[in-house]
């Protein structure tokens, strides 16, 4: 067999090959260096400061911490909305053994429901096992000794303690104050609305309700913010730096807590309202409505069970009865008489021959005085000592319901007071044009006649009223009622003795509308002094609640028809449900020369009697608390009054 030949290898081809493929290897590991070295520069020198902070973002957190809400105090100092702390147990997962067994214990220590402690279990299940999670919260301080004395046996497990809203007067500051309550999604979108979202990022509660909502704002503060170091989980491993946020500012209001108290004491088993305001700066001295329920409820998130029972009552605490709509009845009469000096219809000695009847031309529909045989012969005066139904009918017939809604709404009627509430009504001042545009219908005359007596479509709030009076002895003067009178803050400053704490106080300013200008002054004190004889004048209507007063008050009385009585029947609040019987009102101010104080009542379905007997002696107990034992005595006080001021002692007087 023929042998396979070897052939002669090529070294130099061989060598010619090796280097060829040596030299494109060290091309292409140098353009790879080339590659690598050009994205480290770009790491490292183009994108540094990118990738710097992208770095640190991912090792360096910034938490939001949020600032204490600002407090709120009466006009003497007492303090209406505290921030009181709040103590939750909390669980930190990753630093317990067996988290069933620890959840179970400490619920049988602390009485932690079943339904509770499942939902713990289910927020294990989206939290991480570092961050804590809260087992119980409003812990008592029962709850809290029992469990500090035996936290040895629970690692993992502890007491959280937070700053949660609290008024210590419960319901009788509710309707003012408001609340705060938990942030929910509608307040989110409102804040990003707003741009104030990065404000509220650590923020849990905001104002809902009254003052805690018109001025939440002021009240929230400014947040601040810790740097922390994270690691990889998220855990925060060290603080970097701490800004400390600013808290909210306090407020000082121009309530009278005691005002509230005797407010509430008045209207004890009654619906109704007491708005009593300074004339000469606006100031809201009370506001109370009645039934009321505690704000405190609605911090923490109340119970369906309690939220069932309060809009489920038949008597709707709700409501902020002091800024919703009334009829109102005979108070409005001296604005009416005003009008009537105004128009030129009257002067202060046109009379009329009041015989308990008042027909117009043609209508068969009589209308009948409260007195039943009428007041015989009637003046400017007695029309208003007298509250005489005939002398109005007659007036607002001649005055047209365009020249009274025309006036009336100079005095604020059917707009808004503007006080510093966003729960305000305006309640309505009809007129031709507003039944126009509501109904649809045309504007009859017999309805300018009810008007005359603060009856048919006209409503008013006890603010409204209390307002309105205000301005009349202003004579003219619009000062805008208002709650909050001064706002307070801290301020720290170093001038080299270290550092320096400085309360700033910023007084609220009066806010002024246009003023009302009458043809002849002369008639606000025709009105004025009608009043003054209401109250002071024996047989006057306003004159039996208010014997013994030590101060010189005046006013006027008004009963609300609430549902409608046939002609030639008379009215028997026995007979009748009592959401059909009359509202009770009053106005009044005092003292007569100077006024201090203004105060609207109105009270809800009075079981008999009218403003007299049931909302006068309610306006006397806000009077008497205000004044104490001052001894306000006008020089034009009634004579009848002057034994009764001369048995008083007057060297009892009381610190204001």
């Amino acid at each position: 067999m023929a042998r396979k030949r070897v052939s002669i290898r090529n070294h130099t081809a061989e060598a010619n090959l090796f280097a060829r493929r040596a030299f494109y290897a060290l091309m292409g590991v140098m353009a790879m260096l080339l590659i690598m070295f050009y994205n480290v520069f770009q790491l490292e020198v183009v994108s540094y400061e990118k990738y710097k902070t992208r770095s640190n973002s991912n090792r360096i957190k910034l938490l939001p911490v949020a600032p204490n809400r600002g407090l709120i105090y009466d006009r003497n100092g007492v303090l209406l909305a505290d921030n009181k702390p709040v103590y939750s147990l909390e669980i930190i997962p990753e630093q317990v053994t067996d988290l069933a067994k620890t959840i179970k214990e400490v619920s049988l220590l602390l009485d932690i429901s079943e339904e509770r402690q499942q939902k713990v279990f289910q927020s294990l299940k989206s939290k991480r096992r570092f961050k804590p999670i809260e087992i119980k919260s409003r812990l008592s301080e029962q709850q809290v000794a029992i469990f500090s004395v035996n936290q040895h046996k629970f690692p993992g497990v502890f007491i959280d303690a937070r700053l949660k809203r609290y008024y210590p007067f419960g319901d009788l500051t509710t309707h003012s104050l408001g609340y705060v309550a938990r942030i929910n999604r509608r307040d989110e979108i409102k804040l990003e609305e707003q741009g104030k979202a990065e404000n509220y990022a650590a923020t849990r509660n905001i104002g809902k309700l009254g003052l805690e909502r018109y001025y939440q704002d002021i009240l929230h503060g400014t947040i601040g913010n810790q740097e922390v170091e994270i690691n990889n989980q998220g855990r925060v491993i060290r603080t970097l730096s701490f800004t400390p946020p600013v808290p909210g500012k306090d407020l000082t209001l121009s309530l009278d807590i005691e005002l509230q108290m005797i407010a509430k004491r008045a209207l004890s088993g009654r619906r109704g309202a007491i708005v009593a305001i300074d004339p000469r700066d606006g100031g809201v001295l009370a506001m109370y409505s009645n039934p009321s329920y505690n704000g405190n409820l609605f911090v923490h998130g109340i119970s369906y069970k309690d939220y069932k029972k309060l809009t489920g009552s038949t008597d709707l605490p709700l409501i902020n009865r002091a800024v919703q709509g009334y009829p109102p009845a005979s108070t409005i009469k001296p604005l009416l008489a005003l009008t009537g000096l105004e128009e030129e219809i009257i002067t202060e000695h046109t009379t009329i021959n009041d015989r308990g009847v008042y027909q117009l031309p043609g209508i068969e529909t009589k209308r009948r005085d409260w007195k039943r045989w009428g007041h015989g012969k009637v003046d400017l005066s007695k029309s208003l000592e007298q509250s005489c139904n005939i002398y109005y009918f007659d007036l607002s017939y001649k005055l047209g319901i365009t020249k009274i809604a025309r006036m009336m709404e100079k005095f604020g009627f059917g707009d808004y007071t503007g006080i510093d509430l966003h729960e305000e009504s305006r309640a309505i001042m009809p007129s031709v044009e507003w039944k126009r545009a509501r109904y649809n219908k045309a504007w009859y005359t017999g309805e300018t006649l009810s008007v005359g007596i603060g009856q048919s479509y006209w409503t008013v709030t006890p603010l409204q009223l209390a307002q309105s009076i205000s301005i009349l002895v202003n004579k003219g003067q619009i000062k805008v009622p208002h709650l909050l009178k001064a706002t307070s803050e801290v301020s720290f400053s170093n001038d080299g003795d270290g550092l320096q704490r400085e309360a700033i106080t910023s007084e609220y300013p009066v806010d002024f509308k246009p003023p009302i200008i009458l043809k002849n002054d002369r008639n606000w004190e025709l009105v004025l002094d009608g009043m003054h004889n209401t109250v002071q004048k024996k047989g006057a209507t306003a004159y039996t609640p208010f014997i013994g007063a030590r101060y010189d008050a005046a006013g006027k009385t008004g009963s609300a028809q609430v549902a409608n009585i046939a002609q030639g029947e008379k009215y028997d609040a026995d007979a009748v449900e009592e959401s059909k019987r009359d509202n009770a009102m009053f106005v009044a101010f005092a003292p007569y020369e100077k006024p201090e104080i203004v105060v609207a009542v109105a009270i809800e379905n009075v079981a008999k009697g009218g403003g007299a007997s049931n909302a006068a002696p309610v306006a006397r107990q806000i009077m008497d608390q205000y004044f104490g034992n001052r001894e306000i005595i006008s020089e034009n006080k009634h004579p009848l009054h002057d034994e009764i001021y001369q048995a008083a002692d007057s060297k009892r007087t009381r610190k204001r």
